[in-house]
């Protein structure tokens, strides 16, 4: 462990860590300096040919008892002709401990649950790398946070090269040939139109992580061309921002010749059997990732193999992944932080504050499994409002009054004023971690401007003046304001919080926001839904305010772009267009749509930078959203992997589960545990009992 590490434990145990405050004024301010925290991360910046690179290689190999039990005995092809045509060849010079070792065990820890496999029609696998582990993207991004900033962009994945026309408008793009699904079925251009037209196109499809049409631009279409080519024609020139939005988990196709027989396009089915055609219990889905989910136990633990298909190598020929299996533990999110330092588990995105110093403590010692390093401030989150005045969700009176308040500037401003953020970050972990968060692009984000940043501090009198100037008064003298004489029959103030009852931080700020809009005189009533349902309450629009985690995009900025304003129907989560497909968007909000359009549609990087600065600060300075705190996370994995690159941040293109590239972890020979749990086994038929020997 550093010994910046050991500085930052005794720091936090003498107490002398201080935290920056901020004056106490109504006025709209540049955002806070941030509390000061050692960056333990150092990047080695490398081009993206120096990482990947797509070509045949001379000879091919795999691990040597597949080539015994399935290859002698013809259960399997030779791993030559399991290989597409020029396979992807991670480069020697990019892996920290070189060519790896076949064998040993991933163990994951998570709190998800999975609702199946089809990931297409929006069902959750339960997160925690799982997806990640299984579905391919067009492009890839997760390793982008180690490419040179003059080469920043999205690498090509199972889209192997592209090339744009002369005037930008048509983007060709070339599929990997001859590579394989994991039972063996081609990967071609059907199963990318499949995707498209019948999922991300159809109306009643909700593909996880919310793809549709407006996130690829209004009016793009997409066609194939022959078997391993596809075209894309957008409505303005060279959109390049959507190469990004081509990675995960957008654009990554399923197996069309499992999925479409079952979609009511083809089928007698309806949507929602569609949807659920492939539950936790179907084993050996088939996918394109170098796992296969082979084993299931409700409430206990998902396995997954290593598929003998899978179209990647090293600089040596051994196909990937060297990993054999790979394991989640269906426990809860907090429990994967204790499992990886304890040394039970071995990989965690340590994201929770509650277990940040006993982590440090933990990883300090000299007998610790696991190390640990923090990165920069790019988890945040927000209080988001339905700013859908026009229908979406069916609203009854209480809600649609709620909505015309949160569509009321005085009273987003108020609602900011009365929030104590600082109270808030120390009811989470005490120490210089979490930083005052005004919402918009986080300070860690490589576009972050403090300036553009628009900051309203925490001032309780008069945030109270601004409810009674937004017509709000405790008319009944029972300490929380009331609606208007003829509205809501002139009752409190009522509103309803919707939080995910899946992580303890996400209740912890949900509590205190609780709290705090009591002191200002607004009675808020927590909705707390785990998984799925709290989705279905979210994309249904079903609620009032939300506290929610921070995506990629403000993070980013470049991966999901769309999602910074409400540039579709349905690109926003907190304000869609009602069953008319109208959109009632508010003057600053176009403005931001605006903003966010020169962003995409620019190719000058000034352009750009000047694009988000405005976004910033119409964002901010309006209350989009009410920003309530930002802090870093920490890698935390097992000492006996070996290849984990420097410098892997747990979020910021992607989760670490995608960055730090799990296809090139090995564990050297003398260090594998027999952690197995389905030793020299390969995944069986789609739909069959599970793995085969």
């Amino acid at each position: 462990m550093s010994h910046r590490t050991y500085g930052l434990v005794a720091a936090l145990m003498l107490g002398t860590a201080a935290i920056a405050s901020s004056a106490c004024a109504s006025e709209m301010q540049s955002a806070p300096d941030a509390p000061n925290f050692p960056n333990q991360n150092k990047v080695t910046y490398v081009g993206i040919a120096d990482v990947i690179q797509f070509k045949a290689l001379d000879k091919y190999s795999e691990p040597d008892w597949v080539t015994k039990q399935f290859v002698e005995t013809g259960k399997l092809p030779p791993v030559k002709d399991r290989l597409p045509k020029e396979p992807m060849v991670y480069q020697v010079g990019n892996m920290p401990d070189g060519i790896g070792v076949y064998g040993d065990t991933l163990r994951h820890v998570i709190g998800g649950r999975p609702e199946g496999w089809n990931n297409s029609a929006g069902q959750a696998q339960g997160w925690g790398g799982i997806d990640i582990a299984m579905y391919e993207c067009l492009t890839r991004t997760g390793p982008l946070f180690q490419i040179k900033p003059e080469e920043l962009e999205p690498m090509p994945n199972l889209a192997k090269s592209w090339e744009w026309s002369d005037d930008g408008f048509v983007l060709t793009m070339h599929l990997i040939e001859g590579a394989k699904w994991s039972d063996g079925e081609d990967f071609t251009s059907d199963d990318v139109m499949f995707y498209w037209d019948d999922n991300v196109m159809d109306p009643n499809v909700y593909p996880l992580n919310g793809a549709s049409q407006e996130s690829f631009g209004v009016g793009t279409t997409l066609k194939a061309l022959d078997k391993y080519t596809v075209q894309w024609t957008f409505k303005t020139a060279f959109p390049k921002q959507f190469l990004y939005t081509m990675a995960y988990g957008t654009f990554c196709p399923g197996p069309a010749h499992l999925l479409k027989p079952q979609h009511p396009k083809y089928s007698d089915n309806t949507y929602e059997q569609f949807k659920n055609a492939f539950p936790p219990d179907f084993m050996n889905f088939p996918v394109m990732g170098a796992w296969v989910p082979v084993g299931y136990r409700p409430d206990d633990i998902i396995v997954l193999r290593r598929n003998p298909y899978y179209w990647k190598v090293d600089s040596d020929g051994n196909q990937l992944p060297y990993l054999d299996e790979t394991q989640y533990k269906l426990s809860t999110w907090a429990d994967r932080d204790v499992q990886a330092v304890a040394g039970s588990g071995d990989l965690s995105n340590l994201e929770q504050p509650s277990n940040f110093v006993e982590s440090l403590k933990r990883a300090a010692k000299d007998d610790a499994p696991a190390r640990l390093a923090f990165g920069p401030r790019l988890i945040g989150y927000n209080l988001y409002m339905n700013f859908s005045g026009n229908g979406w969700g069916d609203p009854d009176e209480r809600e649609q009054a709620v909505r015309e308040l949160n569509r009321n500037f005085d009273f987003r401003k108020a609602v900011t004023m009365a929030v104590d953020r600082k109270k808030l970050g120390d009811s989470l972990v005490k120490g210089p971690f979490v930083a005052e968060y005004p919402g918009g692009i986080m300070s860690g984000s490589n576009y972050y401007d403090q300036a553009s940043t628009m900051y309203y501090p925490f001032d309780l009198e008069g945030a109270k003046a601004l409810l009674a100037k937004a017509g709000l008064k405790d008319t009944d003298g029972d300490g929380f304001v009331n609606f208007p004489a003829g509205t809501v029959g002139g009752k409190n103030v009522e509103i309803s919080l919707l939080v995910s009852g899946d992580y303890n931080t996400d209740k912890s700020l949900a509590e205190g926001i609780i709290a705090q809009m009591q002191t200002l005189g607004l009675r808020v009533v927590l909705n707390i839904q785990n998984g799925k349902d709290r989705d279905a309450v979210n994309y249904g629009g079903k609620f009032d305010w939300m506290v929610f985690r921070n995506q990629t995009e403000l993070a980013s900025v470049v991966q999901l772009t769309h999602q910074l304003a409400p540039m579709g129907p349905r690109t926003s989560f907190f304000h869609r267009a009602n069953g008319a497909g109208e959109l009632d968007l508010m003057p600053f909000e176009e403005e931001m749509v605006a903003a966010i359009g020169k962003f995409i549609s620019s190719n000058d990087a000034d352009e750009q930078v000047a694009a988000i600065k405005d976004y910033q600060k119409i964002s901010t300075s309006n209350v989009n959203s009410v920003g309530l705190v930002q802090y870093p996370g920490a890698l935390i994995i097992n000492k006996r992997f070996k290849n984990v690159p420097a410098g892997a941040p747990i979020y910021m293109f992607n989760w670490a589960e995608g960055a730090i590239m799990r296809e090139r972890l090995f564990v050297p020979a003398e260090a594998q545990g027999d952690y197995q749990l389905y030793p020299h086994t390969l995944p069986g038929l789609p739909g069959g009992a599970g793995p085969v020997k």
